[in-house]
């Protein structure tokens, strides 16, 4: 019945097209800039990591930021990816970045932390490359009730909450992931986390968005409302704010790299 109701929902552009291919990541900046609704979700979510950046000359790095518009509100952005995409900067890794010791501002992700099989390393590496009182500023999945019903029953990436582990096999560089991976790190394994990492601090930890991008279908789904409810939608989730902790499906996540 799920792999149904999937195949029905499935954008014609994408749809039965393998995730991983370098052409799936094109045509899902297509869907972005063309659904209305999808569209206004990220300006929400670059406004938010837009504003987390400290002031400074450093480089601002963007990961996995293939099918994404951040350099619209990030001018000075230096965009990469695992694979080459138009318009892209650089081809880089997360886990081994090309950079000295110190000498970046930040670090940006949009749905990319839970597709790194390595979280470790990618969490080592930015402590080495970011400087101090600079970030990384992240927008992800985020588990709650709400959301784990969701996420098991419609999207299409592994969710397991209740993995032991924070690495996970790799595989391709968008179908191996686990979309709670986050949730585990920093909510779950938290006292882990900063027993690992002194060198970080969680500045903020904001669930949010329970509903809007459920209801644009994301970039995988056809578009579920069109773009002139978005305001309805946005007022519907501020009145909901109390109980963000049942009902997120995301989270907005500030890092900020102690001197130590």
């Amino acid at each position: 019945m799920r792999a149904m109701l999937r195949a029905w929902l499935a954008h014609p552009l994408t749809g039965g097209l393998d995730i991983n291919d370098p052409r799936t990541t094109a045509l899902r900046r297509q869907i972005i800039q063309s659904k209305a609704f999808l569209r206004q979700i990220y300006d929400v979510w670059y406004r938010l990591l837009a504003g987390a950046l400290p002031p400074g000359r450093e480089p601002v790095i963007e990961l996995g930021a293939g099918a994404g518009f951040l350099r619209d509100y990030v001018p000075d952005l230096i965009t990469s990816d695992l694979f080459p995409c138009p318009g892209l900067d650089a081809v880089l890794d997360g886990t081994a970045l090309p950079f000295p010791a110190a000498s970046l501002r930040a670090v940006v992700m949009t749905d990319v932390l839970h597709h790194v099989p390595q979280p470790r390393r990618f969490l080592a590496e930015a402590a080495r490359c970011i400087r101090p009182e600079g970030v990384v500023a992240l927008i992800e999945p985020w588990v709650t009730p709400w959301s784990r019903v969701v996420y098991t029953s419609l999207h299409h990436e592994p969710f397991r909450p209740e993995a032991g582990a924070w690495e996970f096999p790799a595989s391709g560089p968008l179908s191996g992931a686990n979309s709670a991976l986050p949730w585990i790190i920093f909510q779950r394994d938290r006292a882990q986390f900063e027993a690992e990492f002194p060198e970080w601090e969680i500045r903020s930890m904001r669930p949010f968005m329970p509903f809007r991008y459920l209801v644009s279908g994301g970039v995988a789904l056809r578009s579920l409302m069109p773009g002139w409810t978005f305001g309805l939608w946005r007022g519907l989730e501020e009145w909901l704010e109390p109980w963000e902790d049942n009902l997120a499906m995301f989270v907005h996540i500030v890092l900020v790299r102690r001197r130590i």
